[in-house]
């Protein structure tokens, strides 16, 4: 999947993140409001889950090779 478009939308109780991908697939990532009081912020803490959830800086998509792998949120 290719992301082509992000989708933020609010309601009652958080945020509602949509990555779609440019084949129609999409991904969507609830942020409670106590995590994100803007949808900026909203937006990176969606990001950081879905890093968190992928094989990212895994060897083969393995489990974390160590105990920072396993709690980074990705940002370097």
């Amino acid at each position: 999947m290719h992301l082509a478009d992000t989708r933020i939308e609010h309601d009652a109780g958080g945020w509602k993140i949509d990555f779609i991908g440019d084949d129609g697939d999409a991904v969507s990532v609830k942020v409670a409001d106590e995590h994100a009081v803007s949808a900026d912020e909203a937006l990176e803490r969606a990001k950081a889950v879905m890093v968190q959830l992928s094989a990212y800086g895994t060897r083969g998509g393995g489990r974390s090779l160590n105990s920072y792998d396993a709690v980074s949120n990705g940002r370097a």
